[in-house]
């Protein structure tokens, strides 16, 4: 089994309606938002090394740092092979800071995107634009409603009722 699939069953595992699920969820969101601001400290170095080097260099567990990699992923200007990577895999941490907050929004990572060292990364109207479009992002428009007897949308001639409203 995977490091990444290892750290899903364990992470997920945990419910988040008992005190241990809590617990465990509130450790990890220190540890990540210690890693955020060293790495939001000194934007311009692109930190590098193992999986293990990095949990040691952060001083957390191997399981933890493939949590923090999971989540950052998505962030980074070159994705790491996180799917398969071992204790050994080399990875980058090279970020796209406009990208970074841009998800933290989107997760709703508010102790994270809120983090002091963002003012003098992204100016306030960059951060503004980033959360507007982030949040537009996750906004669900619902088409209008068809109605059983209206012509079926998928182009059949057909009433609704008789075709794709089945």
């Amino acid at each position: 089994m995977s490091l990444l699939q290892e750290w899903r069953d364990f992470a997920y595992g945990h419910d988040d309606n008992t005190k241990e699920g809590q617990d465990f969820w509130l450790s990890y969101f220190q540890i990540e938002k210690g890693i955020y601001e060293q790495l939001l400290s000194n934007p311009t170095e692109v930190v590098t090394g193992s999986v293990k080097s990095l949990a040691d260099r952060y001083i957390t567990t191997i399981s933890m740092m493939v949590g923090f990699l999971d989540g950052i992923n998505d962030s980074l200007k070159t994705p790491n092979p996180i799917e398969e990577m071992t204790e050994d895999t080399v990875v980058s941490l090279d970020i796209d800071l406009e990208k970074l907050y841009y998800n933290m929004v989107g997760a709703k990572a508010q102790w994270l995107y809120e983090l002091p060292m963002w003012k003098t990364l992204l100016s306030d109207e960059k951060r503004k634009e980033l959360y507007k479009e982030s949040r537009s992002a996750s906004t669900v428009v619902k088409g209008p409603k068809i109605g059983r007897n209206d012509p079926c949308p998928c182009g059949s001639g057909k009433k609704y009722k008789f075709c794709c409203g089945r």
